[in-house]
């Protein structure tokens, strides 16, 4: 579905991606690990479109958008849910999601699934995003991506700043997302366990590089929450 290669970001002098190359399957959960300040963000910033790639090649469903806006990427089918959520926090809830249909025709429908995942949304509709707790932001904000019904789903550290009673409904909710076959996802995530329950296949980044990667299933083996301590 994605597949990124030799990709190069700077920032001034100081060069913050590295020759990154990866692919992220349709159907499973790539999840992306690092500690602070490793460029994950500026990642998917680049996939996104947010900031430009300096050198490297970015493909969608086979179409090079290595140059294309970020609004283009989002048509093609690529939903972003950013670090901080970055909800409208005066608009009510639904205008919130479909901020998410902004390119649609204005009469269409919210798509059922969101309320299916996250139910607790459909009783807030009318409330105000900003009144909303942490946790019920960040299914707001992962709704909102998936109002148009896309083909991948990049979430960057949705657990951060979450109650652990609201991460095991993002969790059940990316894992059926997965599971229906029908999407890609990119996890990006610091919270090893919860980044472990949903990976098939699993990156680590260190200053800049990719420089271990492997199926999920084998991460307690690869050592790799040694690579997120501190």
């Amino acid at each position: 579905m994605l597949s990124v290669e030799n990709l190069n970001q700077f920032y001034g002098g100081s060069h913050i991606l590295r020759d990154v190359s990866f692919e992220v399957p349709p159907g499973k959960v790539t999840v992306l690990l690092g500690r602070n300040g490793v460029g994950k963000t500026t990642l998917l910033k680049c996939l996104m479109g947010v900031i430009p790639a300096a050198s490297g090649t970015i493909r969608f469903a086979g179409q090079d958008i290595t140059r294309c806006p970020s609004h283009r990427r989002a048509q093609a089918g690529i939903g972003y849910v950013p670090q901080g959520r970055e909800i409208f926090p005066r608009l009510t809830v639904e205008e919130n999601l479909r901020m998410g249909l902004a390119s649609r025709h204005p009469a269409t429908p919210l798509p059922a699934r969101i309320f299916e995942l996250f139910p607790a949304l459909k009783t807030m509709l009318r409330r105000r995003g900003g009144d909303l707790s942490g946790g019920q932001q960040q299914q707001l904000a992962i709704g909102r991506a998936l109002a148009m019904t896309p083909k991948m789903l990049i979430l960057d550290e949705p657990t951060e700043g979450i109650q652990p009673s609201l991460i095991k409904d993002i969790e059940r909710a990316i894992r059926t997302l997965a599971e229906s076959g029908e999407m890609a996802i990119l996890l990006v995530e610091q919270y090893y366990d919860f980044a472990r329950s949903l990976a098939d296949q699993y990156l680590v980044m260190e200053r800049g590089e990719i420089v271990k990667r492997g199926a999920g299933a084998d991460m307690d083996r690869d050592n790799v929450r040694g690579y997120l301590a501190v």
